[in-house]
């Protein structure tokens, strides 16, 4: 009988090297993330893979299962404990080895395989780890599954029937990378600068890209588990500003920079300006409206709301659908609706038929991105982004707040916004004419100008994003009224970036 997971153990002890550890706020909305080491032991992750093996038999899913893992020291490690639970747990593990996410998830259909565990902490910082998992490809777990698969780890309720296999698939790699390949080339040799951060990404996006006939400019493109100049996440400004250089010094026609597991791709235009990723999506949905009419679009609460006002996407009569923040949600969210296109702010493009099979690709993305230039030839990137209705928007910005304290902030933030809304008051000498709380608050005001704070699905923090459609002056004011009410909440911290 494999023992009940502690929730906290002390490290350099025998308890340690004897007992599942397992913090239970590592289980999020769709996903798992731990510091491993202080949150989770091999042990513990030797119990989720049992879990894992476990909810799939619940689920009536065959306990067939591609796993893989990013490229940090401790990844292999990790995924290999995974795999003795889920192999104790009954399961046919098909190991792809090191790969980018939206590699595992092409292999649950290239291998037809119906589940897929993912060792990956994405663009956090090093000494995280977590797992992406699915059992209906190309969906991955949302709330119910994660809530589910919590109950079994934490209760060490498993059902270990045993009979698991393994199996290593060998030179999985080429097949992805000749799957994006395997498409027209560029009209033209497209200078695209490709930044990895020293991540996963490194090891497939040069060749990728180069496979279509980009002319490539690599940046930070060689593995490093160390991340010794920024942590490969391209909504980082860091990450950007040094894409940006790259671009500038290189006179490149577009940088593409790409996170810690390949799910994402940030954007630097051809004078060397960052384009935030949801305007990124409105110039995508421009392109694919004109060439798909009346095309079904769906973005996160934290994009802008040009995705319904832009003239250009009106008149191609396409529609757009805001929903709830989440690789997991947009991906369902997607799928439902039959969606071409789902697009979040943090960069996870979600395409759908005849573009992508529905996951979030950062190289497909790419792909997307220089289809979008090669079908523009006399327009840059900047002039792509100019021609767009002119809106001053922040990044996304995280101010500290514990897990365990998170989502009563947010809860209390939306009351807060829901009282003030019924009271008539007003925010700077402008009504609120919208509540948007599908994923905590997006707060609109009558001159279109809005900001949204919920809390975050895989970080210890809050989530605020500010827009504009009148000036920079109205985003900063209303960043100000937003922050006014988040520091009624002593539990709430420092930002990390600000504007």
């Amino acid at each position: 009988m494999f023992p009940k997971p502690e929730p906290r153990l002390e490290a350099n002890t025998a308890a340690y090297e004897s007992l599942p550890l397992v913090k239970p706020t590592g289980f999020r909305e769709y996903d798992a993330r731990w510091l491993f080491g202080p949150e989770i032991n091999l042990m513990g992750i030797q119990a989720l893979g049992m879990g894992l093996g476990t909810i799939l038999g619940e689920l009536g899913v065959e306990r067939r299962i591609v796993v893989a893992h990013d490229y940090r020291s401790y990844s292999a490690s990790i995924k290999m404990a995974l795999v003795t639970g889920l192999m104790a747990a009954g399961c046919e593990v098909h190991d792809i080895g090191l790969a980018l996410s939206p590699m595992a998830y092409f292999a649950q259909f290239e291998l037809d395989v119906p589940a897929v565990a993912m060792v990956t902490a994405s663009h956090n910082d090093n000494g995280w780890t977590g797992v992406k998992m699915g059992a209906n490809r190309p969906l991955t777990f949302g709330p119910d599954e994660m809530g589910r698969l919590k109950e079994i780890v934490l209760a060490a309720a498993f059902d270990l029937m045993g009979g698991g296999s393994y199996r290593y698939v060998d030179g999985f790699a080429s097949r992805y990378i000749a799957d994006l390949v395997n498409r027209p080339k560029l009209q033209r040799p497209i200078r695209v600068v490709c930044a990895c951060g020293n991540g996963t990404a490194g090891a497939f996006a040069p060749e990728v890209l180069r496979g279509i006939g980009a002319d490539v400019i690599e940046l930070d493109c060689a593995l490093d588990y160390n991340f010794p100049r920024y942590n490969p996440n391209p909504e980082d400004m860091e990450m950007l500003h040094a894409l940006a250089d790259k671009v500038r010094e290189t006179g490149a026609e577009v940088g593409l920079g790409f996170d810690g597991d390949g799910d994402r791709c940030g954007v630097v235009d051809n004078e060397g300006e960052e384009i935030f990723a949801d305007k990124v999506g409105v110039m995508l949905a421009r392109d694919i409206s004109a060439r798909h009419p009346n095309a079904r679009f769906v973005v996160d609460v934290k994009s802008t709301g040009l995705f319904m006002t832009d003239p250009v996407l009106i008149r191609n009569g396409a529609r757009t659908d805001y929903w709830k923040t989440g690789h997991s949600y947009i991906k369902r969210r997607v799928t439902e609706l039959s969606a071409i296109v789902g697009f979040e702010k943090s960069g996870h493009y979600f395409f759908n038929t005849p573009i992508g099979r529905g996951y979030d690709d950062g190289l497909v993305s790419a792909l997307a991105i220089l289809d979008m230039l090669d079908h523009n030839p006399d327009r840059s990137m900047a002039d792509l982004k100019n021609g767009l209705p002119k809106t001053w928007g922040s990044p996304t910005m995280s101010p500290h707040c514990a897990d365990e304290e998170k989502y009563e902030v947010a809860e209390r933030v939306i009351k807060a916004f829901v009282d003030m809304k019924a009271a008539g008051e007003m925010i700077d000498g402008h009504a609120i004419v919208d509540l948007v709380t599908v994923n905590g608050v997006r707060v609109v005001t009558d001159d279109g100008t809005w900001g949204l704070v919920r809390a975050s699905s895989n970080k210890p923090e809050l989530v605020v994003v500010v827009e504009s459609p009148v000036s920079e002056a109205r985003m900063r004011e209303m960043f100000h009224a937003v922050d006014a009410v988040l520091r009624r909440n002593p539990e709430v911290g420092k930002y990390n970036q600000t504007i």
